[in-house]
């Protein structure tokens, strides 16, 4: 068995996919790492030698605060989804269409192209208006829901919001079965 060889399969050894805080990709075996990726979408890439079936769908998690996108994107991998960053709107909407996610959980208030419009564009585009959004906001008044609404958001929640119903809000909208705690 050569270096960087699975025991057994003489191929490749298989990886999990982690995204750095920046949004780009990185390959890592991580603590825990049993022989099978962790996180990673089922769809097909070129030069993606491991199969996956196990992943529960790819989310872009889009917030200008880092920790509160660390916090949404550890809790969705943990979960099992494939994730990728964006800082905000305008980095959302450069992303979107080669990180073909399932779904985009949306910071209302960022720099540089808020929410409100990078929903609206999404929506306005026909290779992204199918994608679920999730908004997620400090803005609970009801004008503030109203406005997702007619923007076709799918969800809205507010910050601060619990873990767990993010992560049902996510799984529900992926289409992702539901766990024997839901």
């Amino acid at each position: 068995m050569g270096a960087g060889e699975a025991a057994g399969t003489g191929g490749p050894a298989r990886q999990s996919k982690i995204t750095s805080p920046q949004g780009q990709l990185a390959r890592s075996p991580g603590p825990g790492f049993h022989g099978r990726p962790i996180g990673l979408h089922g769809r097909g890439r070129p030069g993606n030698l491991a199969r996956v079936v196990q992943g529960l769908g790819r989310v872009l998690v889009v917030d200008d605060d880092e920790v509160i996108r660390q916090l949404i994107a550890v809790n969705l991998t943990l979960e099992g989804f494939e994730v990728l960053t964006a800082v905000d709107g305008r980095d959302c909407l450069d992303k979107v269409t080669e990180a073909s996610p399932d779904v985009i959980t949306l910071d209302v208030m960022m720099p540089r192209l808020d929410g409100w419009m990078t929903a609206t564009q999404l929506r306005k585009n026909p290779e992204t208006a199918g994608i679920k959004v999730v908004l997620i906001s400090a803005r609970a008044q009801e004008d503030d829901r109203a406005r997702g609404r007619d923007i076709g958001v799918d969800a809205y929640l507010t910050k601060p919001f619990d873990p767990a119903e993010m992560i049902r809000v996510v799984r529900e909208l992926a289409g992702a079965p539901n766990t024997a705690f839901d």
